[in-house]
């Protein structure tokens, strides 16, 4: 007796994945992060010190556009939120931005406000780096706009 529609058993159709496929891409994807981790875990650091820099950077050009339509920075007593909001005291601007200069004022990558100090001539600012104290080494060295 013939079976109707029957197929050799090496033609029939594979509907999954063994348990062995399984094992061996999970091994391979385990061996892959294995080695890559190393390599992304310890970047945080560094990445924050980039984005510090990048911070400085941008407060100041914002910096830079006050003074041009000012005729000076914002003096230490304005502080940076004079990039954001008109100042009411101190030095009042001859001309300032009815949208400010910045968003708002950023922190450094750590959390803590960056460091401002300005007679309205010249400034400084700074970031005091991982552990928020004056000077310091590696991640916790102070990072400073006058520097780059």
């Amino acid at each position: 007796m013939k079976r109707p529609h029957a197929q050799p058993r090496n033609s029939r159709l594979q509907t999954g994945f063994t348990l062995i496929e399984m094992l061996v891409v999970v091994m391979i994807l385990g061996l892959l992060i294995s080695l890559a981790a190393p390599r992304l875990i310890g970047r945080t650091d560094d990445a924050k010190v980039v984005k510090a820099k990048a911070d400085i950077a941008a407060i100041e050009q914002a910096l830079n556009l006050y003074k041009l339509d000012s005729g000076n920075y914002p003096t230490s007593e304005q502080g940076l939120e004079a990039l954001v909001e008109e100042p009411t005291r101190g030095e009042i601007p001859r001309h300032w931005r009815k949208d400010g200069y910045l968003e708002r004022v950023p922190q450094d990558p750590w959390n803590n406000d960056f460091l401002f100090a300005s007679d309205g001539s010249t400034y400084v600012l700074r970031s005091l780096g991982a552990d928020g104290k004056e000077g310091g080494e590696g991640y916790d060295e102070d990072i400073d706009s006058r520097d780059f």
